[in-house]
């Protein structure tokens, strides 16, 4: 039987979206093929890990840290395959931006989600940026195949690193039945108190407190909604990030103190409440490899604006509104419209429900398996 091995390190070490694309497309490949071994290789796991997803999947960990793999594999080149630690793979596939070396000569396969780092570069620390720029163009040369998350992707990596067209796809990503419309009041008021939100209106947003999410521009909108007596509140789900004090400093400027709600990660679980609660979800991202949240949020029965840039017009289509990142006062009136204009509200929502029905991770899955069964011929 053909054996595969995958990275699955992301799926433990990160809550948010590149840790969530790995758990549901691996969990979606469990229920499509029965028919491959797949070696799901963990890094930096000491104790104990969960059932395996399948009969047909078995778990590889080691307490190696991907840091340690990053000095010894990308900074100090050292050839350690990863088969010394995945096991025997006729295929090994690279979930997240680097490629490990690997021998014998088999196919590899690449998931580059972004190029946030290059267009946006505060979006990395400068130590992060540096290695990206080396790991990332050397990862792609060495690869056989290379997946990204949209079409903009695909095109950063071909104009920006002179790849061939013919070797990069785009995999989209798919949205888990979890999110969906939620009528529970007592539910609701459960996750309010979890998370110390009263009993008020909110626009929502999702992901890491920095400069890449726009957030300054985002708490500066809210200020213009209050300057036009619409006393909403913002509610921010994210861990903390970097170069993040201008977003508290337009907080304090702004006095939006008693507004702005950082929540930290929210748990899986009451993420499609709290979409459910959100009157809408505003992702005025400046870069987005993919865009995640705007699906989920659609599929919950919110209305959503995102911005005109990167992905985000390829996974809101016409069912969100768009605007310029950079265009404060248009960033306001969208949400003003979302918050006030109920026709259009009803009209996105119905928009929304509908486009989700075309990002599965069946689907997803099943590209992957036929990508690999491809470079395995």
């Amino acid at each position: 039987m053909v054996s595969i091995g995958i990275d699955y390190t992301p799926a433990y070490e990160q809550g948010g979206g590149i840790g969530r694309y790995v758990r549901e497309l691996v969990s979606a490949l469990a229920k499509v093929d029965q028919d491959t071994n797949y070696s799901l290789f963990v890094a930096g796991v000491n104790g104990d890990l969960p059932p395996q997803a399948g009969r047909n999947f078995v778990w590889k960990p080691t307490h190696i840290t991907p840091k340690w793999f990053a000095r010894i594999w990308h900074r100090a080149r050292v050839p350690i395959p990863v088969q010394w630690f995945v096991g025997s793979v006729d295929l090994f596939h690279a979930t997240d931006f680097v490629l490990p070396p690997t021998s014998p000569a088999i196919p590899t396969v690449l998931t580059v989600h972004d190029l946030s780092y290059v267009h946006v570069p505060e979006s990395a620390s400068p130590a992060l940026k540096k290695y990206l720029d080396v790991v990332v163009p050397r990862s792609i040369q060495h690869s056989t195949f290379i997946l990204a998350d949209s079409e903009a992707t695909r095109n950063d990596i071909v104009s920006l690193y002179g790849t061939s067209p013919e070797k990069v796809c785009v995999l989209l990503s798919g949205v888990s039945s979890v999110f969906k419309q939620i009528n529970d009041t007592d539910l609701s008021m459960t996750t309010r108190r979890k998370y110390n939100l009263d009993d008020f209106q909110f626009i929502f947003t999702v992901g890491t407190v920095q400069p890449r999410k726009n957030y300054t521009r985002l708490i500066e909108a809210l200020g213009i909604l209050h300057s036009h007596g619409i006393k909403i509140h913002l509610v921010i789900s994210g861990g903390k990030g970097w170069l993040d004090n201008p977003i508290y400093e337009t907080i304090a400027q702004r006095h939006m103190e008693e507004y702005v709600h950082f929540i930290g990660f929210a748990d899986d679980a009451d993420l499609p409440v709290l979409y459910n609660m959100a009157a809408c979800l505003a992702f005025p991202s400046l870069y987005e490899g993919f865009g995640l949240p705007i699906l989920e949020a659609m599929a919950c029965g919110a209305p959503v604006v995102t911005s005109n840039v990167s992905s985000l017009p390829e996974v809101a289509g016409d069912a969100g509104l768009l605007v310029d990142p950079y265009d404060v006062d248009a960033l306001a009136n969208a949400l003003q419209s979302l918050i006030q204009d109920e026709p259009l509200r009803q009209q996105l929502i119905e928009k929304g429900l509908e486009r989700v029905k075309e990002f599965t991770w069946e689907k997803s899955a099943r590209q992957l398996l036929g990508i690999y069964q491809t470079l395995l011929a």
